[in-house]
């Protein structure tokens, strides 16, 4: 059996792009939590912030060289595998991708040379400008990605020109092509995936250090910040991503369906917990609320929904793949709510010191975050299938016309070697930060190493 160019060109596409996205949104969740402890130690003067800042903008660095050093290799893959779409697309990508290198990413790289090394060079203040200017360049950055990515599921202000392989997209309306009708909404859910994944890494460090009893004044200011991020990334992630799906139930209702499972013609939807798609026989079973998509989305049980039976079976995604793929991100998702919920809650009653069982939880909950990232654009992605842009063009259509087979799996293998090293050397430096730990501030009392157990008098 022959190798299918399509298929390779896809999982490469996938994999490379799965591993950037691990760095993104440590980046920019780092970044706001290095804006508020850079803040607090301006009106406290408080030298344990200055330390807890200090220590983790190295860890912001090493996540941004990695994200700069994996996300190169994307664009290549444009030309080579993809030139059709390329071309398609590039005059929609070339504004949108342009500003993010030009208005962002300069703006960030610039700025992390003052905040990496300008503690003993600079003032206070603009130190602390500096932090801003990375951190709201990394959003700026992420603005303008989401921007193009979502412009391929609800095309805006655009028209096409040319026919066949020629055909492409022409910009009529800049600002209608910026704020397409997902833009906003997939803004706002990937900024809170982002806010989570820096804020859960913080928790995860820091409960660590509060079970081997290091570093202990460090740890607790440090989760104190990571927790109240976490909470409140959690619970706006809950309501952008029920606005998200406002936007994907009107524009690819396909993808809501296959979201869902649901088959009935134009009919009542149900909201499954978990389940199992019988793809062959159009049936889904698992644990569901009766309707409870149709009331989500129009505050009536009974209002229909349209379902993939009137839907052609050549437009449908493949149905199981974006079906368990949204609900392990939802399920995620509630349980970051849960987990915050409980931290705060044990903080309250001053027992989290003594909760090992929860410290233990915070410190896996690092990987929660990075896996609902993944599995929420494997659904977006997936779901958005058989097209590359929606309605406009088929991923079949997209691929570049001499593009080898085995070329392209040549390419993946390498490509994953070289990642797989990539990966091994960030866990091999983070793991060298973290067990080295912070600098501990002058006017610090030394951290005592040998507290084997944590009490309530911490």
């Amino acid at each position: 059996m022959g190798l299918d160019v399509e298929l390779l060109a896809r999982l490469q596409f996938a994999f490379t792009i799965a591993f950037h996205y691990v760095y993104p949104p440590l980046s920019i969740g780092l970044g706001v939590i290095i804006v508020i402890l850079e803040a607090l130690w301006l009106k406290t003067k408080n030298a344990e912030y200055l330390a807890m800042s200090k220590f983790w903008v190295k860890i912001f660095g090493l996540t941004f060289a990695m994200g700069v050093a994996t996300g190169i290799v994307m664009e290549f893959e444009f030309g080579t595998n993809w030139a059709t779409y390329s071309r398609f697309v590039g005059d929609v990508f070339g504004s949108a991708l342009a500003a993010e290198g030009v208005f962002a990413f300069f703006l960030e790289s610039g700025f992390l040379a003052v905040l990496l090394f300008g503690w003993d060079r600079v003032k206070p203040l603009t130190h602390f400008f500096s932090a801003l200017m990375v951190c709201f360049g990394a959003h700026f950055s992420a603005v303008w990605i989401v921007v193009a990515n979502s412009w391929q599921q609800t095309p805006a202000g655009y028209h096409v020109v040319g026919e066949g392989v020629r055909a492409r997209a022409e910009i009529t309306d800049f600002w209608a092509m910026v704020f397409n009708p997902s833009s906003v909404e997939r803004l706002s859910h990937t900024l809170m995936g982002c806010w989570q994944a820096g804020a859960f890494l913080v928790l995860s460090v820091s409960a660590f250090y509060l079970l081997r009893g290091r570093h202990l004044t460090f740890a607790r200011k440090s989760f104190q910040v990571g927790l109240g991020l976490a909470l409140v990334a959690s619970l706006l992630q809950l309501v952008s991503g029920h606005f998200s799906a406002e936007v994907v139930a009107r524009y690819q209702p396909a993808k809501l369906a296959a979201m869902e499972g649901h088959f009935g013609p134009n009919a009542p939807a149900d909201l499954y917990i978990a389940g199992w798609v019988d793809v062959a026989n159009e049936r889904t079973y698992g644990l569901k609320i009766p309707g409870g998509l149709s009331l989500l989305l129009h505050g009536r049980a009974d209002a229909p929904i349209r379902g993939l039976r009137d839907i052609p079976v050549s437009d449908r995604p493949p149905i199981q793949a974006t079906f368990q793929f949204y609900h392990i991100m939802v399920a995620i998702g509630f349980g970051l709510i849960g987990l915050s919920v409980l931290g705060v809650i044990a903080q309250w009653r001053g027992r989290l010191l003594t909760s090992r069982w929860l410290l233990k939880l915070f410190v896996l909950a690092v990987l929660g975050p990075q896996v609902a990232n993944q599995v929420g654009w494997f659904t977006a992605e997936v779901g958005r299938q058989p097209w590359i842009v929606h309605g406009l063009l088929r991923t079949s259509d997209g691929l570049s016309k001499a593009v080898r087979a085995e070329h392209v799996l040549t390419s993946l293998i390498l490509f994953s070697v070289i990642y797989a090293l990539l990966f091994a050397v960030f866990v091999y430096l983070l793991h060298q930060k973290i067990v080295h730990g912070p600098d501990e501030p002058a006017d610090a009392v030394p951290t005592r190493r040998s507290i084997p157990r944590l009490t309530e008098s911490h």
